[in-house]
């Protein structure tokens, strides 16, 4: 039986920002528009120091997402008994309010892999996943948050489309979405394909967490726009527009600012996370 206490979708449905060290002194001073906090579950599984005091005391103050990062729900293989185990005990202690992982797979055999890499759209690859959802689940007593990732190129094989696909792990292993709105953008720019009908698609019934985040921009081979997931640069207005649609759509939401890569001084996060605040404010109207 799932721990329903607390629920997937417990954060409030205000911003967030992911959290770095190097904010914490401004954090705890004056944390502005921003009601909550989310980590990376792999930066968080030692044994104590610093980052679990300062976590510690985070967490009597905020709200806590824990997003892994390395599970690798899609990856062929068995899940690792120790990662998972290691997972089990931050959660345990920590009693975050949502606990997020990506649909993607970073690991072969004993090797991590240093990226998130997409999956097939199949019954075979929807089934192994499902079961790996389902482990998780079982293992840490908590539903989980799953992300639509951002993808650069479509498998041939694939026979369903993206969003059924999520709404179909959803209804069999009862885990919640993680919706990233820059993902969105970044994937129908490199496929070509129409972002709006893709949120229009979404169970956002099933959203208990929102992402924005930057993006870099290039070109593949033939002189089109590739968009790369780079979490390092400010939310671009396109992206803004979709999330006024999606919460337009599907309400307000918790919305996390996601920056891991160059990461700015604190009043430049603040701001970004400000302005989700206004967006949610306006909904509210």
């Amino acid at each position: 039986m799932l721990d329903a206490s607390p629920p997937f979708d417990r954060l409030p449905n205000k911003p967030g920002v992911g959290y770095k060290p190097q904010h914490f002194a401004e954090i705890m001073a004056d944390p502005g528009p921003v009601a909550w906090l989310e980590i990376h579950a792999e930066n968080y599984m030692g044994a104590g120091g610093r980052p679990l005091a300062q976590m510690r005391a985070l967490a009597e103050r905020f709200a806590i997402s824990v997003h892994g990062v390395g599970l690798s729900i899609g990856g062929e293989g068995r899940l690792d008994p120790e990662h998972l185990a290691r997972l089990k005990h931050l959660i345990g202690w920590l009693k975050p309010a949502s606990f997020s992982e990506h649909l993607a797979w970073s690991t072969h055999d004993s090797h991590f892999l240093n990226d998130l890499l997409p999956l097939p759209y199949t019954a075979a690859t929807l089934a192994r996943v499902c079961d790996h959802i389902d482990e998780v689940q079982e293992a840490v007593g908590r539903r989980m948050l799953l992300e639509n990732p951002s993808t650069y190129l479509a498998f041939s094989e694939s026979d369903m489309l993206e969003v059924d696909f999520l709404s179909e792990i959803a209804t069999r292993t009862g885990c919640g979405l993680l919706f990233d709105v820059n993902n969105v953008f970044v994937s129908a720019t490199n496929q070509q394909t129409d972002p709006l009908s893709y949120i229009d698609a979404f169970p956002l019934d099933k959203v208990g967490e929102i992402h924005l985040g930057g993006h870099d921009e290039d070109e593949d081979d033939h002189g089109a726009t590739l968009l790369i997931d780079s979490h390092g640069k400010p939310v671009v207005d396109p992206v803004w527009a979709l999330y006024d649609h999606t919460i337009a759509r599907g309400g307000a939401k918790p919305t996390l600012i996601e920056w891991d890569n160059d990461v700015p001084e604190w009043p430049v996060l603040a701001a970004e996370a400000a302005r989700a605040e206004a967006a949610l404010a306006q909904l509210a109207q």
